[in-house]
């Protein structure tokens, strides 16, 4: 059919009103299952797609959904963002994107852009979600939102897993493995809150468990090679033999590093990640990790998102926590029995707090 097709085109090809035609494809009015199939078909072979503009002019809605990560270089963020497009799709709403960087400054930005391409709802990874200023302003624009990975204090709809149960469950690892005397190597918890929540847990594991407390090892983003901030480490607790890594990306990094320091894995020092995602297991040795239901998690909070737009309310307010799996790998094993190799310890033994920088490796 020349020129764009229409409305009354899909009715005339239907054998039906106008009216029928706009009730089946919006879903809002009751149609028998012929007619349902008598419009479907006519779309279908006429090509029909709805002229968006004027659609959400008519409803004032744009059936889009604002989401804001803070990278997708790691994976996880990915694998959310698939989840979250899968149910929008299904419902028919589209998404638009933005990053923040780990910066609270840049999360502003993103979301007043967003906010001005008149988004239906956001979906939100914030740095700390207890401390954002973005929540009241929200709060205040009445807009529907949903925060994912964030396990916020205030009751706030969000889905996420149990960040301190689960860093529990790899402390139980550690210390089930001979394991007492361990760092956690996190970015900096100003930059994500959910990086502060698994050192709580660890630490509390190991302090139960009548442990030595673990060394807190905070990192930027802006630099690939931790080497200075390992030798530190070492310095500061020799006798360390095992890490814990706030996310699989750093985890990954830590263990080239060590490699490039001379260092054997996991004889020499035991690494665990947290995520769970996929080329973690097609490395040597493969990376015992925390496995997140990302995409689950992504297209959960996008479904609730959609039915609190649709039925004009806040989702409801609370955190969602989905399962999570405690995954064992070949970089944990029993505290080493041998020597491991002498480490040049750096000129100031004293440095708190450590510190060196990665780019975008931390969620």
């Amino acid at each position: 059919m020349a020129g764009r097709v229409t409305l009354h085109d899909v009715a005339r090809r239907a054998n039906c009103s106008v009216a029928t035609v706009s009730r089946v494809l919006n879903n809002t009015g009751p149609a028998s299952a012929e007619t349902r199939a008598r419009v479907e078909r006519a779309v279908a072979e006429l090509g029909f797609r709805f002229n968006e503009i004027g659609r959400s002019l008519q409803s004032k809605r744009s059936r889009t959904l604002g989401i804001m990560v803070p990278t997708l270089s790691n994976p996880v963020f990915a694998a959310i963002i698939e989840g979250i497009q899968a149910a929008a799709r299904l419902s028919g709403y589209q998404i638009l994107l933005a990053c923040a960087y780990y910066d609270p400054e840049e999360e502003s930005r993103a979301i007043d852009t967003l906010l001005a391409k008149q988004v239906d709802g956001l979906l939100l990874t914030l740095t700390n979600a207890d401390k954002s200023k973005e929540i009241a302003l929200l709060h205040q624009a009445d807009l529907p939102f949903v925060l994912i990975f964030n396990q916020p204090e205030e009751a706030l709809p969000a889905v996420t897993v149990d960040n301190s149960t689960a860093a529990r469950d790899v402390a139980k690892a550690l210390l089930d493995a001979g394991h007492r005397k361990v760092a956690y190597v996190a970015g900096r918890f100003r930059s994500s809150d959910r990086s502060e929540r698994r050192y709580q847990g660890f630490t509390q594991a190991f302090a139960e468990a009548g442990a030595p407390p673990p060394v807190l090892v905070e990192v930027d983003y802006d630099r690939v090679d931790h080497r200075a901030v390992l030798t530190g480490l070492f310095a500061r607790q020799p006798d360390t033999t095992a890490l814990f890594c706030s996310n699989d990306m750093l985890a990954l990094a830590v263990m080239a590093d060590l490699r490039r320091m001379g260092m054997s894995l996991p004889e020499d020092i035991s690494i665990v990640g947290f995520d769970g995602i996929a080329v973690s297991t097609l490395i040597t040795p493969s990376l015992a990790t925390v496995v997140t239901p990302c995409h689950a998690m992504g297209r959960r909070a996008a479904s609730g998102l959609i039915d609190a737009i649709e039925n004009r309310r806040q989702p409801p307010a609370g955190t969602l926590l989905l399962p999570y799996q405690f995954r064992p790998g070949e970089s944990l094993m029993a505290r080493p029995g041998r020597n491991r190799p002498t480490r040049s310890a750096p000129t100031r033994a004293k440095a708190s707090p450590l510190s060196v920088s990665r780019k975008e490796t931390e969620r």
